[in-house]
């Protein structure tokens, strides 16, 4: 229901911006009011949003649609006729979304196997079992951390191409959280440190966010790259 409502409230402004685009084009709009900054805010928005989407509209008919729900005029579809036309709609931009993720996906699994077999020939390099790869920056001399404790961090996390999607050295705040909360990848990566050390991990995607990935910055089957500093730990008491 959630999904839906957000698709059709999407929908709507597509259809508010594409038909008052005429207006916009003979109309200088200002910025020199509320009322103003919020139109346009919102629109600006929204259109950022709606960037990627691309369907099959006719334009002209889309304006005569807009016009006639804002004066009042007859529609040239029944509310069921529309119901139907806006759920096919929907239903073909889910199934096009689910074909660009699975091309997107397995796009991403070749990459990550193929940097994996190289990388695990690199004598620095540690695999474990499960997967994870692993090399020793800073050996510690603290304590090993359990599941369940919480454990404090810096870090940075990267793709395979150097981009960086988070880290809490930027925020100049180290992260504190009970391990077991976290990717599985993280979970037994940091179970292998010591107070005080520093690791690089290779976490494959079926120990990070797998096909689901983590929303619009982390895409399906996308293996992360993580340098690590364990700066303390907390011993959760039950």
């Amino acid at each position: 229901m959630k999904k839906s409502l957000v698709f059709f409230l999407t929908l709507s402004f597509i259809l508010i911006s594409v038909g008052c685009k005429k207006a916009t084009e003979s109309k200088k709009v200002s910025m020199d009011s509320t009322a103003a900054k919020r139109g346009y805010a919102m629109g600006y928005n929204f259109g950022k949003n709606i960037k990627d989407l691309s369907a099959d509209i006719d334009k002209e008919a889309l304006i005569k649609g807009i016009k006639d729900a804002l004066e009042g005029n007859k529609p040239m579809l029944n509310d069921k006729e529309v119901q139907q036309v806006l759920s096919s709609f929907q239903k073909e931009l889910i199934q096009k979304d689910m074909e660009k993720r699975k091309a997107a996906g397995d796009a991403n699994l070749a990459e990550e196997k193929n940097f994996l077999e190289k990388n695990k020939k690199r004598p620095e390099v540690k695999t474990t079992p499960s997967g994870l790869q692993y090399e020793v920056i800073k050996e510690g001399t603290g304590p090993h951390p359990k599941p369940t404790d919480t454990v404090i961090v810096h870090y940075r996390g990267t793709f395979l191409d150097g981009k960086e999607f988070d880290s809490s050295y930027k925020r100049n705040q180290p992260a504190k959280f009970q391990l077991n909360k976290v990717i599985p990848g993280w979970v037994e990566g940091l179970q292998l440190m010591r107070v005080g050390a520093k690791y690089k991990f290779y976490i494959p995607s079926k120990l990070a966010y797998g096909e689901r990935g983590a929303g619009n910055v982390i895409g399906p089957n996308k293996l992360l790259v993580f340098e690590v500093e364990l700066l303390g730990i907390e011993n959760n008491k039950k």
